[in-house]
């Protein structure tokens, strides 16, 4: 299947789309008009025009007084190119490089940013062979756009840098001669237009919304689970309190708790207590304020990845090159350590869950096992989780509430988004490892509810989960169990 670059909206649905079926890239009859169309302009204007123009006739950053002469434009977007490169620590998942190829393309083809067709067109054949550029997780001050991270990923169009490719990382130099490739030889405004953008910061906030979207989903499952597993009640879920607080999320949560647990004959039957913690009676106002912002988040991520951030922006049709700031990553910092705050309550709430479970109370086993004293049971992975909640509480604090001044303080003003968005990353995986202990838990308190049953669409994942992470009778290794559970939420069958 092929999907066409068009300047139609690219949606976050269409994104989880040509990465889940593989698609390859394509452009469209217009972008390729518009990409040409503001090449040649460029090549006109600088010929005709008599002033310096930023990044394209002079330096960059505090160099932007320095005028080049025609004849080494191109070797002054080469070196930017090739000295950005400063790239530190852990290297980017490699789903995540891809998502910079898309959105990077994407970028590039409102013809606004005067990249050359051929330039294009390798970033595109790069998506499609699954060639995908070593990129490292440090340098980025989410300002002047992602320029280090965005310097790694363009390397290889001239001819540097690393790649992997079917499985290995190699020299680009390597594969592009196995591919018959010559390096592109850059023009004018090239290379900032490359390594100007938001491309790092966007990537990953896809990544972390598509898997944001899937956790909240599986939150609800799990925390109906656990609430059956808990013998708790109904009540908070009714649909006349939440009528009364009208939040969005709030609703939807509410509503889908009381369709997963509808049929239930755990949760019908008569309470000896008449109210449960917050935990699990404040699921919907938790889970639904978390709703509330993954989609919040969601229509800013999708504003910025359907516009230009590169600079200058050309206007053939206006004749103008205008130098500004489309690549402040501002826009998307905050909301995306506004995510990182949502998805650390929904594994907070869910530790909390956990202790629930284990503390003996209503009926279970302290720590659900059936010897408590000889065995441990799951006394733990409560603390795993603990400490992975503690951690995510420390990678809350707002990395775009900081800023530190670069290029001699021509650039006196930065988002930090890149460190928003790494550390997101980490936060959302954090999530889901919790999320996937309360799992194993809410499942092991069921089995102590034997022979009443919960409904039928919660029976039908507790037998799925069952052939994956077993009922535990006595002590056993359970860091393996762990890791299957997480893998076993890293399914869509149930929603």
């Amino acid at each position: 299947m092929t999907h066409k670059i068009s300047f139609k909206h690219l949606s976050l649905d269409g994104i989880k789309e040509i990465m889940d079926k593989r698609q390859k890239l394509e452009l469209s009859e217009e972008c390729t008009y518009a990409i040409i169309r503001c090449r040649q302009y460029l090549d006109e204007k600088i010929k005709s025009v008599d002033r310096p123009i930023y990044g394209i006739t002079t330096g960059f950053g505090s160099l932007y007084n320095v005028t080049i002469p025609e004849a080494e434009l191109g070797q002054l977007q080469h070196n930017l190119v090739m000295s950005h490169a400063c790239g530190t620590g852990e290297t980017v998942n490699p789903e995540i490089v891809k998502l910079m190829l898309l959105l990077k393309v994407q970028n590039l083809s409102y013809g606004h940013s005067g990249a050359q067709l051929t330039t294009v067109q390798r970033l595109i054949d790069m998506f499609n062979e699954d060639i995908l550029p070593v990129v490292y997780t440090q340098g980025s001050l989410g300002a002047s756009g992602d320029l280090v991270p965005l310097a790694h990923l363009c390397l290889p169009l001239i001819g540097m840098g690393e790649v992997l490719y079917n499985g290995t990382v190699r020299p680009a130099a390597e594969v592009w001669k196995e591919k018959g490739w010559e390096p592109i030889s850059l023009k004018s405004k090239e290379g900032l237009a490359l390594l100007n953008g938001t491309q790092f910061m966007s990537a990953h906030a896809i990544w972390c919304l598509l898997k944001s979207y899937r956790l909240s989903k599986w939150a609800d499952l799990i925390g109906a689970l656990s609430l059956d597993a808990f013998d708790g009640r109904i009540e908070a879920f009714l649909p006349l309190t939440h009528r009364l607080r009208t939040h969005e999320g709030q609703l939807d949560t509410a509503e889908r708790f009381m369709r997963l647990l509808g049929g239930s004959e755990l949760i019908s039957r008569p309470k000896e207590h008449v109210q449960d913690p917050y935990s699990f009676r404040c699921i919907p106002q938790v889970h639904g304020a978390v709703k509330d912002n993954i989609r919040y988040v969601r229509t800013v991520i999708e504003n910025e990845i359907n516009s230009t951030t590169d600079n200058p922006n050309i206007f053939p049709d206006e004749d103008m090159i205008i130098s500004a700031g489309n690549f402040h990553g501002e826009p998307i910092a905050i909301p995306m350590d506004a995510l990182a705050i949502a998805m650390a309550e929904l594994s907070n709430i869910s530790e909390r869950r956990i202790y629930q479970l284990i503390a003996g109370v209503r009926g279970l086993p302290k720590f659900l096992v059936a010897n408590p004293g000889l065995n441990s049971g799951f006394m733990i992975p409560q603390y795993t989780a603990a400490s992975i909640v503690s951690q995510n509480k420390m990678l809350c604090w707002p990395a775009s509430v900081d800023s530190i001044p670069s290029s001699q303080g021509q650039e006196d003003h930065v988002s930090m988004g890149a460190n928003s968005a790494t550390k997101l990353v980490k936060v959302v995986d954090n999530c889901e490892t919790v999320l996937a202990i309360e799992l194993m838990n809410a499942a092991q308190a069921m089995d102590f509810r034997r022979p009443a049953k919960t409904s039928k669409k919660l029976e039908a994942l507790m037998a799925d989960y069952r052939k994956q992470v077993p009922f535990v009778d006595n002590d056993t290794y359970l860091s393996p169990l762990i890791h299957r559970s997480v893998e076993f939420i890293k399914s869509e069958k149930y929603f």
